[in-house]
């Protein structure tokens, strides 16, 4: 497996490490998602954590406003896990699926272009987009390793978040920045306001710090991942669609990430975030000590590599490289604007209207492609 190393950031001693988390993961296809889905969450004992009489985020992925497979949150992902909570007795009123935006996505847009939108609409949930409502500072007790730097004034989060439940809907997808994305990093989307791009520098860090800051927050956190459709390469938008058929679940953050990690072909703690995660008892990574039910994953391996996309490379090159010098006068005056505008010049249009294009037409002549075009 593909390893990784950063030997800017500390190895802790071992430490007692958790008890054995578990992990779901099904083999699916379109014919039957909806009932897999079902048979998922209930494989990963998802009613041992998450409570029906609670209030309930459904925490949306969404890394491009516009649609691309395995880019964001797939439709029937959305509707399995709805559709799901809705037999199951959570209140309607009660679920509340949300999702940011950053400095290059819309949210409302992005619940249209994804087809979140006529999926809740048919379930009566409203989506929430989190610029729309209310942010509070909130002084967080934990040991963070990054954010307080980052952000001296203060970390913003919101109000909506403190004291509900949450359920994060990743894709399985490699990440410029982060070698992988899953559970951990969606967090990333909802707990940051737009600005969380300064923490870019110190990815790995700012993941443990959201682990952390989530158990302040949340009662609950459970994690219901889609790998029907994944993403290789230069993650998380220019990727090459793979299609695996793989759909996951846990409550433990670190455990799905960790799993979804090895299938993808990367040894999981040799990933900055997901080592330092297990080391300070914040999940666990290491493969040996997860319970992993359901498909046999022993000899999976997609042999996905995570490359970096010209934006990626760039910002990298400024705040890590040989540019480092003009990090401030680039990324944190009046002059930041050029950033935003290159990064939606390069993807929305020169990548998406040529290469895009090409693999969302190849995508759309499979049987997931075909099932997309079914939810409006």
């Amino acid at each position: 497996m593909p390893t990784t190393n950063d030997s800017s950031i500390t190895t802790l001693p071992a430490t007692n490490r958790q008890k054995s988390s578990l992990v779901a993961i099904v083999k699916t296809r379109p014919q039957t998602v909806l009932e897999d889905y079902d048979r998922l969450m209930e494989l990963a004992r998802y009613h041992e954590t998450l409570d029906a009489r609670q209030e309930t985020l459904l925490k949306l992925n969404l890394s491009w406003t516009k649609y691309f497979p395995a880019c964001s949150s797939q439709p029937w992902q959305v509707e399995g896990v709805v559709k799901k909570l809705s037999e199951d007795g959570f209140a309607r009123e009660k679920l509340i699926p949300v999702e940011n935006k950053t400095v290059v996505t819309n949210p409302r847009k992005g619940c249209k272009n994804n087809r979140w939108e006529g999926t809740l609409q048919r379930y009566g949930l409203t989506f929430t987009p989190l610029p729309e409502v209310e942010w509070e500072t909130y002084n967080f007790k934990s040991p963070l390793l990054k954010l307080n730097d980052i952000f001296p004034e203060g970390i913003e989060i919101p109000t909506l978040y403190p004291g509900r439940q949450i359920v994060h809907l990743p894709t399985v997808k490699t990440h410029g920045h982060a070698v992988t994305t899953g559970a951990v990093k969606n967090s990333f989307g909802g707990l940051l306001k737009e600005v969380r791009h300064y923490a870019h520098k110190y990815m790995h860090e700012v993941l443990v710090d959201l682990l952390y800051m989530q158990r302040e927050l949340h009662p609950a956190v459970f994690t219901v991942m889609d790998g029907t459709v994944c993403g290789d390469g230069a993650g998380p938008r220019t990727m090459i669609p793979r299609i695996h058929n793989f759909i996951l679940a846990s409550a433990d953050s670190v455990a799905i990430d960790a799993v979804a990690a090895k299938i993808m072909g990367f040894e999981p703690m040799s990933i900055p975030f997901l080592r330092m995660a297990h080391e300070r008892d914040l999940g666990v990574a290491e493969l040996r000590d997860i319970e992993i039910v359901g498909e046999d994953i022993s000899e999976v391996n997609f042999g996905f590599k995570t490359r970096k996309s010209l934006v990626i490379w760039g910002d990298q090159l400024i705040r890590k490289g040989w540019l480092r010098p003009l990090e401030r006068l680039l990324l944190h005056s009046p002059l930041v604007v050029w950033a935003p505008f290159a990064s939606n010049v390069y993807h929305d249009c020169l990548w998406y209207p040529t290469i895009g294009k090409m693999r969302i037409s190849e995508f759309m002549k499979t049987e997931w492609g075909q099932l997309f075009k079914t939810y409006n």
